[in-house]
């Protein structure tokens, strides 16, 4: 049985969650794939944690034994993982530090799966271009809306369709805050307190509610799968920060229900792309969504419209979508082929 090593740098809510997931699914890994998976390392930006032999479960949940300094090239260097989890902070400005330790890792032919967002939305095309360079791969559903299927559907359910574009509810927080003030009568304001205390909102909500994180989650499944280049800083953004109750109430005795999504579609011999606020009579699928769910339209030219709902907005969800990315890349590689 061969043995998979995983690092996962970025140790923090979503990491915790992405190695306690990958270390309860172990026995399900050996049996399906025939590979013992085990993590041997894991930092954050101030140290690390490192075990040739599998970290246990309580030594992932001891902060106090990580080791100062051990982050960053050195972690990686003296740990050489097979594979790389990347959970850490985004920054839409430079990648931080996600974006060097995915081009270490594609550098040196490893397999990463990324859940930073920020470092994809920097150098999207520079990564792949490493990994197929060196024989690696990059996987990012947890960075792309993470519990909503998008670049699966998009890249490998149609990809014997011509796709002339898509439309997508990308940001959960966003869909809770309208679904309250339409439902609960709430003010936005209060609808984004109560998106806070039950855990969908950040402490600071605005990168959801401007329009942000639905731009980037956008910027990386169009330059994706369509290789649209698109830029966050020139993408068209509007939030949802000046809706008021008065928009609600005009909205709904017309039959429409407000949503915030990010668009793709072909324009002539380009595209068009924005993030916007649209409108959706009831029995579109989009005016259906409740809670934190999420949902993705796609348009071709053979298949017809295809519409996916739904989708959980917490860390845990996040990190399911991670290790689908795993599951698929054992799937993939199969045990003859993994890491020899």
């Amino acid at each position: 049985m061969r043995t998979v090593d995983v690092a996962v740098t970025g140790y923090g809510r979503i990491g915790r969650e992405v190695a306690g997931m990958l270390q309860a699914r172990a026995a399900a890994y050996r049996s399906r794939h025939g590979v013992h998976a085990r993590i041997t390392g894991v930092c954050g930006s101030a140290g690390g944690l490192i075990d040739a032999t599998g970290l246990a479960p309580e030594r992932l949940a001891d902060r106090g034994g990580f080791v100062p300094g051990l982050t960053g090239e050195a972690f990686l260097d003296a740990l050489r993982p097979d594979v790389l989890i990347e959970a850490g902070p985004s920054d839409y400005a430079t990648g931080g530090p996600a974006l060097g330790y995915l081009r270490w890792a594609l550098a040196h032919g490893l397999d990463a799966i990324a859940v930073s967002k920020g470092a994809l939305v920097v150098d999207l095309r520079g990564l792949l271009r490493l990994a197929g360079e060196h024989g690696g791969s990059l996987r990012f559903s947890g960075a792309a809306a993470s519990a909503l299927p998008t670049v699966d559907l998009l890249a490998h359910s149609l990809a014997g369709a011509t796709l002339h574009g898509f439309e997508a509810v990308l940001t959960g927080t966003t869909t809770f805050v309208l679904d309250q003030m339409a439902t609960a009568g709430l003010g936005l304001a209060d609808a984004v307190a109560l998106a806070q205390a039950r855990g969908i909102a950040e402490p600071d909500p605005r990168f959801d509610v401007d329009g942000w994180d639905t731009a980037a989650k956008l910027v990386i499944i169009a330059n994706a799968v369509l290789d649209a280049g698109l830029r966050l800083e020139d993408l068209p953004r509007e939030g949802i920060a000046a809706v008021t109750p008065g928009d609600i109430a005009r909205w709904a005795s017309e039959g429409l229900t407000p949503r915030l999504v990010g668009f793709a579609e072909h324009d002539g011999g380009g595209f068009r792309a924005g993030v916007g606020l649209r409108l959706y009579g009831g029995s579109h699928p989009f005016a259906q969504l409740r809670g934190s769910m999420k949902g993705l339209r796609a348009v071709t030219a053979e298949m017809g419209t295809l519409t996916v709902t739904g989708g959980a907005s917490d860390p845990r969800a996040t990190a399911a979508a991670a290790l689908k990315d795993f599951e698929h890349l054992l799937a993939e590689r199969g045990p003859e082929h993994l890491y020899i």
